[in-house]
């Protein structure tokens, strides 16, 4: 009897060997059939976004990335519960972007965003503004943050207390000051020390107008040389530029510089480390780059504000010295003067991981020694409007329109380092400790920049006014 059951035990076991292979086969054929009769296919995931681009008061750019090839459709409409307008695209692509027309000027559009038959995301919180019309008057607020995407505690606080500040109110755009994604701006550092830091908030709510640091230049698959001249790095494509005038200003035909206008204010966003032409650097006033400065300057005079920024400081002497660094002297001995004589108000560089600020001030082109507040100060008042003592804002007229403020605010995300000569002469105000970003808050020809730090306190702030 137990010999008998041994012997089925083992041909039972042959008979199993031999037909599972059998049953495998017929059921992956079943599986294969049930896929090709419309079974659902695996579904497709957000990966980054959606983040909002080439903004202007008509139209608007939405990207996003998903983990597989898919077709893309956004819907929007001025109601969070009625999206009955859409924008769609075929291609199957990870990389998605879909340009949105014939808006109305300064309306408040909901959005969601997906393929064909899906929505990856869409809700009260997906929403967008579009920009006032061009030159127009009104209450405008923009953030700048230099220096941002190093993934640190600071960076989340600086984000956290800008949007507290702002409570209720709305950004109407942000720009970025260079050196967006720390240690070489590759697209894995922009994932998780950019785009998941600025997802839930900032990104999928207010327009970004970028400018490259030298990090944003670092590649670790290129040469630093190869990288400027040719701009093949993931800064350039992530981020859509509005190249063709599409926002503002004389059209630019390149990524690297642009300018952009929301209502009064005219900003320009120029390139500080990249060169044109495979040798033309910003402080080559015969490059392409300052002789497109000079063309969008001359046709924007009719702007109230004119507002540059770049990544590298003329005057530093936090984490870098600009009595040392070949960019911060040269962009100092030769291009200042182009931007002063035509009237600019205000110049934002990042660089240096802190914060400094000058007075209204003109004329100084040389190194930290030869800086002579008589002589190169415009006004001897702080601007703080807080009615301490020589605080009045700083006030400039059609007929005297002269001065700059310079702002270095690069400490959104890096924070600390002081040069020897620390604080810079021309600076009024400078602070390496503590991380921050700038509001610039501006009502018709009344414009205030604050900096806002980690702490939710306001540090230092200015008032200009055009009379």
């Amino acid at each position: 009897m137990y010999r008998s059951n041994h012997i089925n035990y083992k041909s039972s076991n042959r008979i199993f060997c031999v037909l599972l292979p059998l049953v495998m086969l017929f059921s992956g054929m079943a599986v294969a059939q049930k896929k090709q009769k419309g079974a659902p296919a695996e579904p497709v995931k957000l990966i980054r976004g959606p983040y909002l681009q080439v903004a202007s008061s008509t139209g608007i750019h939405i990207r996003w990335r998903t983990d597989l090839s898919a077709r893309s459709r956004v819907r929007y409409g001025t109601s969070a519960a009625n999206l009955d307008q859409s924008v769609q695209d075929l291609k199957l692509v990870t990389e998605h972007e879909l340009k949105i027309d014939g808006l109305k000027p300064l309306t408040k559009y909901y959005y969601s965003i997906g393929g064909l038959k899906d929505t990856l995301q869409g809700n009260e919180h997906n929403f967008f503004t579009t920009l006032p019309e061009p030159g127009k008057p009104g209450h405008y607020r923009i953030a700048a943050f230099g220096d941002c995407g190093d993934n640190s505690i600071n960076q989340r606080q600086v984000k956290k207390e800008m949007l507290s500040y702002l409570g209720e109110n709305e950004l109407n755009a942000w720009i970025l000051l260079g050196d967006n994604a720390y240690q070489d701006g590759t697209d894995a550092e922009y994932q998780t020390k950019f785009f998941n830091v600025y997802k839930d908030d900032l990104l999928k709510k207010y327009p970004l107008f970028p400018t490259p640091g030298n990090h944003d230049y670092h590649d670790t698959d290129l040469s630093a040389k190869y990288a400027q001249e040719t701009h093949e790095t993931a800064y350039y494509q992530n981020f859509s530029m509005p190249t063709a005038g599409e926002s503002g200003g004389v059209p630019s035909h390149t990524q690297a510089f642009y300018s952009f206008d929301v209502g009064n204010i005219h900003f320009l966003s120029l390139d500080s480390y990249g060169k044109e032409d495979k040798a033309y650097r910003l402080y080559d006033t015969i490059g392409p780059q300052v002789q497109w400065i000079k063309k969008d300057l001359a046709a924007n005079k009719n702007k109230d504000w004119i507002i540059a920024f770049w990544h590298h400081p003329p005057y530093t002497m936090g984490s870098h010295n600009s009595d040392e660094e070949e960019e911060l002297v040269k962009i100092r001995e030769n291009f200042i003067k182009v931007i002063e004589r035509t009237g600019v108000d205000i110049v934002l560089n990042g660089h240096s991981h802190g914060y400094e600020r000058s007075k209204l001030m003109r004329g100084h082109y040389g190194m930290e020694n030869t800086f002579d507040p008589k002589k190169h100060n415009i006004s001897n008042s702080s601007g703080r409007n807080d009615r301490s003592r020589n605080s009045a804002p700083y006030t400039k007229t059609i007929k005297k329109n002269n001065g700059t403020v310079y702002v270095v605010s690069g400490s959104a995300g890096k924070l600390g380092g002081k040069q020897t000569g620390y604080p810079h002469d021309a600076m009024y105000f400078s602070d390496a400790d503590h991380g921050g970003a700038c509001l610039l808050d501006v009502q018709d020809k009344r414009l205030e920049l604050k900096w806002i730090c980690a702490d939710g306190v306001v540090r230092d702030q200015f008032t200009m006014i055009k009379e």
